[in-house]
Order: structure tokens, then C-alpha cells, then sequence
């Protein structure tokens, strides 16, 4: 196969596995646009803690550039951002404005662009600004990533065993086809190897918003939860440490039973808000669709892993709280009241979560917190 020249935005803890994965394939020639912590990678490296991929210490990509107009200065097969989508504070066309623009549409064919970003609504705007440009129909392939991995510091990211990652072809204004045309198939299976050669668990989707909407079952829930009470799930559903152990947080027995007949059915009635948007929005209650078995096993499976004495990894939305970040409010939470509000369908308890984690978002944006 030949080799793919892929530019990467955002040197975080997701892009960095991602860059390393691609160019572990051997078939992709990695640019980074690494912007906050250019100048420690570009002395010292990345240095990589994983369960999966061992330690790699001063790991560097095949070239590292310090802003998205220095890396343009060539043809793209393909342009994978990675930072938060924080429209508040930046819209992606802003992030990726030198390769929209006219000196260089004039020199190069616009590539497929790939985003690795939580939420919904996510490649909107893009897709208007590439639209625009008239070179076509925007090619953008939206993903869902299920990976623990944070940035514990500029230049040291940990990551645990496990990425999985689902990819599929962005249909602006359609989310109901279900079959992938052959040129589409052809992208998502190019991209796909490159994945899969550099060691991750690949997925192919026919239609990739209901996975991203089921992903986001997760986050208006749980990642919502964490930011609002500065603690992760682990506080819910890990018991007490014992014989020697010691970790926290953890469920105190005397309120183990309060949490488990008040906040757990508060999570579930959440997430059922979330199926019956899901239906308004045509999802069948199938595996192609949007099962309402999701529910339950959304809820055990983060309890079964949040047990874990091992599970240090936070939610990302509270991590980004703790460090005075801005949070992924609007395309996790917003998007689902504004698609609630199209489709006529009550969500009070998600209008709750929205409203308190907006004024989060005001103290960060207003520097008071």
C-alpha cells in the first residue's frame, strides 16, 4: 500500500496515541501541529505510558510543526483534528483556517478530514466552510474514540490498555442512510488500515451518527455527573478499601444506600431521556439503531469499571474543569437540548445538567475558577 501523508492537530493525550498509532503502521507520514507544548516535545519529545504499547520515551512524530500555517505547506491525504470542540471559544474552520484558504486550495486538493472530538453537531461547521470553497463535497469522516488516556504533563501522556475507535462518512443533514456508497467505503477502509496496522481496534460504520449519539448517552450522564461534583464515577460504585488498600474516592457505607435509591435512578432516568430523543430522531430500538438496552448497560458497565482500585483515569469534561479548562458543554450537552427542542421531545433532567454546567463554563471563560 502506499503511504499517506496525514497532518495531526492537537498534541493532547488522544492525539498523541493516535499519531503514534498511524505512524506505527508504517503506512502514514505523521505532521503534528503541536501548539501549547511545541517547545517541550520539540526538545524533549513525548514520553508514552502505555499498558498497550509499552514506554516510549522522547517519542517524536515523522515532522512536528508548531502552528496548522507552518504544517501547510504541502497536500494532505488526510487532516485528523483532535482538540476539544469548544465552538464558544473556537470554531473548527478557525483551527484550520491556512488550509481553507485561497493560496492554498490553489496549490492543493482539500483532503479528507477526520474528526476525533466527542459530541455532537461536531463537523457543521466545517463542512459549510469546505462546502464553500466549491471543490466538492466536503469529505469528513466523523469517529467515536472509547480510550482512558490523559496528559499528566506537556510532554507525558498515561494510557491504559484498551483504544477502540469507530469510524464513518459525515452525510450533512442525513442520518438515517445505513449503507456506504463505494467511495466511501474506499476512504473509510484506507483510513481504517492505517489504524489497524498501528495496533487499534477499528470499527466500520454505515451511518455514524446514532454511534455518536449512543456515545454521547455516556457523557450527558456521567461526564455531566463528574464535572458538577468534582469526582469521578469511581464515588458512586467503588466500595471501601480494605486489607491494606487505599484509594479514593469510594462509596461510604453510610450513604452506599442513599446514592443507589436516589442518584443511580436519577443517571437512568437521564439516559432514557436520551432514548426517547433517540427515537424522535428515527433510531430503532435495534443494534443498528439505538437499543434501549443501552440504558442498563451503559449504567453497569461504568459501575463494573469504576470498582476498579486500579481506575485512576478521570472523565475529560471534569479533568478540563479541575485545570480551569473549557469544558465540551455545548457539543455534548447543548446539541441534545437544541436537538430536543427540533423534535419537540421534554428532557428536564439534561436541561438541568446543561444549565448549572453553563455557568461552569461562564467561571472558566470568566477566569474565576
Amino acid at each position: 500500500m502506499s503511504v499517506n501523508d496525514v497532518l495531526l492537530v492537537g498534541l493532547g493525550a488522544v492525539g498523541t496515541i493516535y499519531a503514534y498509532i498511524l505512524q506505527s503502521s508504517k503506512l502514514a507520514r505523521v505532521t503534528v501541529v503541536a501548539r501549547s507544548n511545541y517547545d517541550v516535545v520539540n526538545a524533549k519529545g513525548m514520553h508514552i505510558r502505555s499498558r498497550k504499547y509499552g514506554t516510549q520515551n522522547a517519542w517524536k512524530p515523522y515532522r512536528l510543526a508548531s502552528s496548522v500555517a507552518e504544517a501547510a505547506d504541502r497536500p494532505y491525504s488526510y487532516v485528523i483534528l483532535t482538540t476539544k470542540a469548544i465552538p464558544e471559544v473556537i470554531k473548527t474552520p478557525r483551527i484550520l483556517e491556512p488550509l481553507l484558504s485561497r493560496p492554498y486550495i490553489e496549490r492543493y486538493s482539500q483532503p479528507t478530514y477526520v474528526l476525533l472530538q466527542n459530541g455532537l453537531g461536531v463537523e457543521r461547521d466545517l463542512y459549510h466552510s469546505v462546502k464553500a470553497l466549491n471543490q466538492g463535497e466536503p469529505k469528513i469522516i466523523s469517529t467515536v474514540v472509547f480510550i482512558a488516556t490523559n496528559l499528566v504533563e506537556k510532554n507525558i501522556v498515561n494510557h491504559n490498555h484498551f483504544d477502540r475507535i469507530t469510524i464513518g462518512m459525515y452525510r450533512h443533514g442525513d442520518h438515517l442512510t445505513t449503507t456506504n456508497s463505494p467511495d466511501e467505503n474506499a476512504i473509510l477502509t484506507d483510513f481504517g488500515t492505517m489504524l489497524e496496522r498501528g495496533g487499534s481496534e477499528l470499527i466500520i460504520a454505515t451511518e455514524i451518527q446514532r454511534k455518536k449519539f449512543a456515545k454521547t448517552f455516556w457523557n450527558v450522564a456521567f461526564s455531566s455527573f463528574a464535572t458538577l461534583t468534582g469526582s469521578s464515577p469511581t464515588a458512586m460504585f467503588r466500595p471501601p478499601p480494605e486489607g491494606g488498600q487505599s484509594y479514593t474516592p469510594y462509596i461510604a457505607p453510610q450513604t452506599a444506600t442513599i446514592v443507589e435509591k436516589n442518584t443511580v435512578p436519577v443517571l437512568r432516568a437521564i439516559l432514557q431521556e436520551m432514548i426517547t430523543l433517540g427515537r424522535a430522531l428515527g433510531y430503532t430500538d435495534d443494534e443498528d439503531g439505538l437499543p434501549s438496552s443501552l440504558v442498563d448497560s451503559t449504567i453497569s458497565s461504568t459501575a463494573e469499571l469504576h470498582r476498579d482500585p486500579a481506575m485512576q483515569t478521570l472523565p475529560s469534561m471534569l479533568l478540563d474543569a479541575k485545570n480551569g479548562l473549557p469544558i465540551e458543554v455545548e457539543v455534548i450537552v447543548g446539541e441534545v437540548i437544541r436537538m430536543a427542542k427540533e423534535t419537540g421531545v421534554d428532557v428536564p433532567r439534561i436541561e438541568t445538567l446543561y444549565a448549572l454546567l453553563v455557568i461552569i463554563q461562564n467561571q472558566i471563560l470568566g477566569g474565576l475558577r
